[in-house]
């Protein structure tokens, strides 16, 4: 049996045992071990261990329950809250400015938590009902929030470029900075939509008086915001000036986050401290299983030269490389449709950098391209995890409704893949001017 007829069984097995309903990291294991079992031997599963476990051994990677520490702690306070509140206060007047407000503070949540779920429920508890209760319809309620949590894993500190990073053996710092400027771009793109879509409408909070806040109003909330915001930008010169290792900076960001937690939030019970970390070490685990897991999947897939011959096969297309990309990023979309985006990118990205590369795209440029494939799974079903959360904050609203409405924000990643790949500048400038050109 040739490598390509191989890799087409692996591909249907590890879809059918995926849908089966274990956790993905199993799931990889499970077929792993079989096809590696049935075509190399049962002695080959003596390594599988070794493999799982020198996965692991990387002190990159201490970096993600540190950054998870860091958002959980931010999560457990009122810090969403005051962000929304303080967003609203300060753009109440601006057309659509409920909307903007809410997609501003899903951004800057999503920078300090690096967490699109929890974006969603922070920013979502308070912003979803004073939205339906100005007049917004339910689908641009629910639908905003939807998407402006999907870039939790796209601005920085981004676990989702760690693991990138890790897997592909390219620069932390200066994958989070390379998801600098296209964040803005993704939160300018969501805002003008709102905006647009709000005037289109004839303004929806026209039924409804304005409220108005005066300057003591809009500034008294702010010291309850801008600490956070200090740590998340410590945080990034402390990485990006030399002073400490992405491991190092995101440990101390982490205590940093909750002293702050504790200080202002009162954060004082053991109970809610203990929940702080428990989350987080119910999904640092999670993840690092996967890495594990997929380590085993991709040591497999090389073993067994399914990845060669892939590389190989698509080496050898005589197509445009745009066509090249435009396929690959078609296979990502519908890969993140099923799969979580730490999933995808562990799988995939190993297999897809070599050939994205020999067509003479930048790495750094590729990560991002591929998260924002990965945002778009985060609101599509069947698995869009942020449709679900929605739906758990508002159980009123249909999860059709935040599928309708979360829909325009998906042609807006769209246009920002096709303005990325016109400008690729975007994404490789800052990184070129603070840390020098690539090698």
């Amino acid at each position: 049996m040739g490598p390509l007829t191989l890799g087409v069984l692996v591909a249907i097995a590890t879809i059918l045992v995926l849908f089966s309903g274990v956790s993905v990291a199993a799931g990889l294991l499970i077929v792993a071990a079989f096809f590696l079992a049935v075509f190399d031997g049962v002695g080959a599963l003596e390594l599988l261990p070794e493999i799982f476990f020198g996965n692991l051994d990387d002190f990159a990677l201490l970096s993600i329950p540190m950054f998870i520490i860091m958002g959980a702690a931010i999560a457990s306070t009122r810090a969403g809250a005051d962000l929304y509140e303080a967003l609203e206060r300060w753009l109440t007047r601006v057309p659509g400015g409920l909307v903007v407000s809410n997609l501003g503070a899903c951004a800057l949540f999503a920078a300090m938590s690096g967490s699109s779920p929890a974006t969603c429920a922070a920013i979502g508890k308070m912003g979803i009902p004073e939205m339906r209760k100005r007049g917004y319809p339910d689908t641009v309620a629910a639908g905003s929030i939807a998407a402006g949590g999907t870039l939790g894993i796209l601005i920085p500190p981004s676990v989702t470029m760690i693991v990138y990073g890790i897997a592909t053996e390219t620069s932390i710092g200066r994958l989070f900075l390379a998801g600098v400027v296209p964040g803005i771009v993704l939160v300018a793109l969501f805002m003008g939509w709102a905006i647009f879509d709000t005037w289109r409408q004839g303004g929806a909070e026209t039924a409804l008086a304005r409220v108005k806040y005066s300057w003591r109003q809009k500034v008294e909330i702010l010291p309850r915001v801008l600490p956070f915001l200090a740590i998340i930008i410590g945080v990034l010169y402390a990485l990006y000036g030399g002073v400490a290792t992405p491991s190092e900076t995101a440990a101390v960001g982490a205590l940093l986050c909750i002293v702050v937690a504790v200080l202002i939030y009162r954060l004082y019970s053991f109970r809610a401290l203990w929940d702080v970390l428990r989350d987080s070490t119910r999904e640092s685990v999670m993840i690092l299983f996967i890495i594990g897991a997929a380590g085993v999947f991709s040591f497999m897939l090389s073993n067994l030269f399914v990845t060669q011959a892939i590389a190989e096969w698509i080496a050898g297309l005589d197509v445009n490389r745009w066509v090249l990309m435009a396929a690959i990023n078609l296979f990502l979309l519908v890969a993140g449709f099923f799969l979580p985006p730490v999933a995808v990118i562990l799988m995939a990205a190993p297999i897809l950098l070599p050939i994205v590369t020999s067509a003479g795209f930048d790495p750094y440029w590729f990560a991002v391209i591929l998260t924002i494939n990965m945002e778009i799974g985060l609101i599509t079903p069947p698995v869009g995890l942020n449709l679900y959360v929605i739906n758990s904050i508002a159980p009123d609203i249909s999860l059709k409704t935040v599928l309708l409405g979360s829909a325009p924000f998906v042609l807006c990643m769209i246009a920002a893949i096709v303005i990325l790949s016109i400008f690729p500048g975007l994404v490789t400038g800052l990184p070129d001017a603070v840390m020098g050109p690539a090698r």
